[in-house]
């Protein structure tokens, strides 16, 4: 459904991305940020899912930053992995990547922005220093209790699994706190629910999750 692309960042880093096309005219565009694993199959069907609910979806390669062509699966030995790559990526420069996958969707209309795992992070700090963002919708992103003092420049819904072993409802409640103007929706799953190659995968939590980020989508993009 989709086509790889050749992008540059604003500080001339080249790397991948994943394009899914929809079938018809865009409702907008949306940008896809990867979880620890990689541009994986996984991540891919995410943008094509988008696809297929009407808007132009791009995935960019984030761990292209130090090595192209990273596809983990979720295995222990690929969340060790995982995490170095992560640890190795930091956060500033996949933000620029992400600013350059949304320059690609912007022709679609207005652009929203999701993403998974560390993705879920990366969106929230998408949307408070990224520009051109009109919506995002952050799922199980760790780190963000820390990140609350920043100000999101566009509407922003955040997913949580109330059984998430790397995000305690310690921190999700201090989100909720911390951000009255965004809604925190928490859901009886684990980490990585979305992910229907993850033990922790939850059919019902991730169709619900999705339903939400489409009529946040509707109303905020398109």
């Amino acid at each position: 459904m989709g086509e790889i692309l050749n992008l540059t960042a604003s500080d001339g880093h080249n790397f991948s991305a994943y394009l899914a096309q929809p079938s018809g005219t865009p409702k907008g565009g949306v940008v896809v940020i990867q979880e620890i694993f990689g541009l994986n199959s996984h991540v891919r069907g995410v943008a094509d899912e988008y696809a297929a609910q009407g808007y132009l979806a791009c995935a960019p390669a984030l761990f292209d930053r130090l090595e192209a062509g990273i596809e983990l699966g979720y295995e222990p030995d690929d969340i060790t992995a995982g995490i170095a790559h992560k640890t190795n990526c930091g956060d500033a420069d996949p933000l620029k990547d992400i600013a350059a996958a949304r320059e690609v969707v912007k022709s679609a209309g207005k652009v929203g922005v999701v993403g998974y795992c560390w993705g879920g992070a990366l969106t929230w700090l998408a949307a408070c220093k990224v520009d051109g963002f009109s919506a995002a919708s952050s799922y199980y992103g760790g780190g963000i209790g820390g990140l609350v003092d920043l100000k999101p420049k566009c509407p922003v819904i955040f997913h949580f699994g109330e059984q998430d072993h790397a995000i305690p409802l310690t921190e999700v409640d201090k989100v909720k706190a911390a951000l009255p103007n965004s809604t925190v929706h928490i859901y009886p799953a684990g980490h990585g629910f979305n992910c229907e190659q993850r033990g922790s995968f939850h059919l019902e939590s991730r169709k619900i999750a999705l339903e939400r980020t489409l009529a946040l989508f509707g109303k905020e993009v398109g």
